[in-house]
């Protein structure tokens, strides 16, 4: 009989992947094929209709999705990490600072969320460059001052960036997006400030899913070990891909 922490991986796995390919696949729905349409649909003057029935739906197995995908990443985190013992280089082990570079990165999402409501805000550039910096700052810290190993900076630099996600869905684009619905159901022009908001997080989330998923898949190898500042460069790159990909998405057109 396999071990009963062996059936918990392979089943938090599988919830894992299954929630996260809904959550994200709607992540990518909404940004690369609904945000054009929804031009064409103001256009056409049916969004009155569309948007009330189509997004509730959408939004219900999406904020879901994001749940359930974060709470069974952090049970693995827990489970494969810290009961499994691979988070560590050599013999380091739990210290006052390795609590607290942990702590930060479950906390740092409020960080952002400062950010992203101070007047740096205004300047996307800026508050991108501030993130990215305050992200170089705890991936450091992780290996400076906890002694991660490669896996484990990899997987709480991950474990991060899905917390902010999740924090911004249940947080931000939901309670918005709600305001939103409601204000197009009742033939309203919705709050210019709402739509800033749930759109811009919505963006935020679309740049930060594409690192994650790397994070998530090199948490498992060693293959790509080297300097931490190279995960910081595989972070540039997958964002240099979303923008690309918004790019191409105002570009496709219906029949």
């Amino acid at each position: 009989m396999p071990e009963t922490s062996a059936v918990l991986d392979a089943l938090l796995r599988w919830i894992h992947v299954v929630a996260g390919i809904l959550w994200i696949g709607l992540l990518y729905f909404f940004n690369f094929v609904n945000i054009p349409f929804a031009a064409k649909m103001k256009e056409a003057g049916v969004g009155k209709t569309t948007v009330p029935e189509l997004m509730p739906r959408a939004l219900f197995w999406f904020r879901w999705g994001a749940a359930w995908t974060w709470v069974s990443g952090v049970l693995l985190l827990i489970l494969v990490f810290y009961h499994g013992g691979t988070v560590f280089e050599g013999e380091a082990g739990f210290t006052g600072g390795t609590w607290g570079m942990i702590a930060l990165v479950f906390v740092g999402v409020f960080i952002y969320d400062l950010v992203m409501k101070s007047p740096i805000a205004a300047n996307p550039k800026a508050a991108n460059t501030v993130c990215f910096a305050l992200t170089a700052a705890v991936v450091a810290g992780l290996v400076y001052c906890s002694h991660f190993s490669y896996r484990g900076y990899v997987i709480h630099t991950g474990t991060l960036f899905g917390t902010v996600m999740a924090f911004n869905v249940w947080f931000r684009i939901w309670p918005a997006q709600r305001q939103i619905i409601t204000a197009t159901k009742n033939g309203e022009a919705p709050d210019p400030a709402l739509v800033a908001l749930a759109g811009g997080r919505s963006r935020h989330n679309t740049y930060l899913s594409v690192p994650l998923v790397w994070m998530m898949l090199n948490s498992h190898t060693s293959a790509a070990a080297g300097h931490w500042v190279i995960l910081l460069v595989v972070t540039l790159v997958g964002w240099h891909v979303v923008f690309q990909l918004y790019k191409k998405s105002a570009a496709v057109e219906g029949f």
